[in-house]
């Protein structure tokens, strides 16, 4: 579960988290921590060297949801995505798409994987990444900034859990990592 479990879906709201995000310090050097709610321990936030992950929407969970109801849930998220990365495609231009094949076969037969994707491997973010970058950030940066890097996904952990739109915020490009480490 996330923090965003229970919150229903619009585009204004989760730019306004991307926006945040872009403009949140990250990590320069040091190990992979996840953080989340106080009260709950949802996950909010996954800070590693260069990245941060976290999640933007999350459905309902699907538990004894079959045919055609859970084909709409999946529907019901892929028009979330679409339409968030409509937005962002008018807002920056076209996006690119960074396939997670190689990182998924990878992480099945236990060959190492380089940030953020051992991240990604890790929260079970495997779909496909929908890639902005490096994108402008808005207003006069008070101290230097780094070029920031956006790849938005729908993921789901298993046939229950719920579908989930996570961002992924990188001061280097997002790319797909080579066929062999």
């Amino acid at each position: 579960m996330t923090a965003r479990a229970g919150e229903p879906f619009d585009v204004g709201r989760v730019t306004s988290r991307i926006e945040a995000a872009l403009s949140a310090p990250v990590p320069a050097t040091g190990p992979t921590t996840s953080e989340g709610e106080p009260g709950t321990g949802e996950w909010t936030v996954t800070r590693g060297a260069g990245f941060l992950l976290l999640p933007l929407w999350e459905g309902e969970a699907l538990t004894g949801v079959y045919g055609p109801e859970w084909n709409d849930a999946e529907a019901a998220a892929e028009a979330n995505l679409a339409a968030l990365v409509t937005e962002l495609d008018h807002r920056w231009g076209p996006h690119r798409t960074v396939s997670m094949r190689v990182p998924l076969h990878r992480s099945r037969t236990g060959a190492p994987l380089p940030e953020p994707f051992r991240t990604l491997a890790a929260k079970d973010c495997y779909g496909d990444l929908t890639v902005w970058g490096p994108v402008p950030l808005d207003g006069p940066p008070t101290t230097p900034r780094a070029p920031r890097w956006l790849a938005l996904s729908l993921n789901q952990s298993d046939g229950d859990a719920p579908m989930i739109i996570t961002a992924l915020v990188s001061t280097r490009p997002v790319e797909e990592p080579h066929e062999r480490p």
